[in-house]
């Protein structure tokens, strides 16, 4: 069968749409799992334990990143994603079956996300790849318009999350529609023709090769610590802001997710003129400008109008964060092949990973602090001590996540400073 590569873009599309699906229906589903799970377990700590569940999806993906990568050519991109939509489905049964497993609610719902994870990490270990093997002559290009269809998937997840809650069906019930994607990109994968794994850099190498490149690259490790702050930036609050906000701007925070993944499904598509116009770093350079101006401005709106404005920035400011990290590396270190592609997403997810939990802690401790350090007071709190409580905890939490864009607009402008002066010597 011949090599039909729009066929194979159209399965990448789907895979990721339906990674970005599950993301956003775990935070549509979060405030259900806390209080149907985590409060009655402990109500003053139910901030933190939801960070680590939401975060060790995050795990998983960074594993699978991590340990895949190298060894995709082995397994092939046809595997590869048939094992992604399998890894999904359990995740899936597992999460909705978090209260009847005979074990600890909390440890359910983390192992269904970590298994979530897994099976989003295998999609996003053959996407890049395989996306970079079927169009080589344009790449940032074909690259930013596959990761359109993650906020794609984004906006797709949240809105069947409000149209459940709407109905008033159980929140399980998104969890079969997405089993179903699963099964619709593993039908496409299975009777398409792939290309080797190997033509996805320019210098096609050996997994060895790969490791030995990467070592003899020390710089390669620099991009892998900033796709831990971009990536922080981009998806840390993106599963926080329903839980954060939706009792204080006046509308569901999660609709604040929908309309920002709308805004990066469209601007994703013009990723390649504004590669053209300021470059990699430069855009990246402006990307941390907005980001830094979005989430400063999440801390302290109050209202729909001013959530929808600062959500505007801060949309703007992470859209191309995650396709120009990855186009770069892979255009500066293309002997470094699929495994540089794996330790900056692994990077990425392994922050977020990490970053959530803080998050939550750094939430419960602004509510106890609000509430004069009673947490009966917490529990018990209604209309505006409420509202106080809650505005404090989203404060300190959207604040102390925009510091890491701030970080960043300082160390990209370093990068394009030292290439501008690498070019005149």
């Amino acid at each position: 069968m011949p090599l039909r590569r729009g066929r194979l873009f159209i399965v990448a599309l789907m895979a990721l749409f339906t990674a970005g699906a599950a993301v956003s229906m775990r935070a549509a589903t979060a405030v259900h799992m806390r209080s149907e799970y985590l409060d009655p377990i402990d109500v003053a700590n139910a901030g933190a334990m939801l960070g680590a569940v939401l975060g060790a999806a995050f795990a998983g993906f960074a594993i699978t990143l991590l340990l895949v990568s190298a060894v995709l050519a082995k397994i092939g991109f046809r595997n590869a994603l048939l094992a992604a939509a399998a890894l999904l489905i359990i995740g899936f049964a597992v999460v909705a079956g978090a209260g009847s497993l005979g074990i600890s609610p909390y440890t359910g719902l983390w192992v269904g996300m970590l298994i979530q994870g897994l099976g989003w990490g295998m999609v996003e270990t053959v996407i890049n790849p395989l996306t970079s093997a079927i169009y080589a002559e344009d790449r940032v290009s074909r690259l930013s318009i596959l990761h359109a269809w993650y906020p794609a998937g984004l906006v797709g997840g949240a809105l069947m999350g409000l149209a459940v809650d709407g109905a008033g069906v159980p929140w399980r019930l998104e969890l079969a529609v997405l089993a179903v994607l699963c099964l619709a990109f593993a039908a496409l994968a299975w009777v398409e023709n792939f290309p080797p794994v190997s033509a996805s850099t320019d210098a096609p190498v050996t997994p060895g090769e790969m490791i030995k490149a990467t070592i003899q690259s020390p710089t390669i490790f620099l991009w892998v610590i900033l796709m831990m702050f971009t990536a922080a930036a981009e998806f840390a609050p993106g599963q926080w802001v329903d839980v954060a906000l939706s009792q204080i701007v006046g509308m569901r925070g999660i609709w604040l997710l929908v309309y920002v993944s709308a805004l990066m499904f469209v601007m994703r598509h013009f990723a390649g003129p504004m590669v053209r116009l300021l470059g990699n770093i430069g855009l990246l350079i402006v990307s941390a400008i907005f980001a830094t101006i979005g989430l400063f401005a999440l801390s302290v709106v109050d209202g729909p109008l001013g959530a929808i404005l600062a959500s505007t920035a801060w949309g703007f400011g992470v859209c191309f964060f995650w396709p120009t990290m990855l186009a770069t590396v892979a255009e500066r270190y293309p002997r470094s092949g699929t495994m540089v592609f794996g330790l900056m997403g692994a990077a990425g997810a392994a922050c977020t990973w990490v970053v959530l939990p803080t998050l939550g802690r750094i939430s419960d401790a602004a509510k106890l602090a609000a509430a004069g350090g009673d947490p009966a007071v917490v529990a018990s709190a209604q209309g505006a001590e409420l509202q106080q409580i809650l505005a404090a905890a989203a404060e300190a939490s959207f604040r102390s996540i925009a510091v890491i864009p701030l970080v960043l607009i300082f160390i990209f402008t370093a990068i394009k400073i030292a290439d501008r002066m690498r070019q005149k010597s």
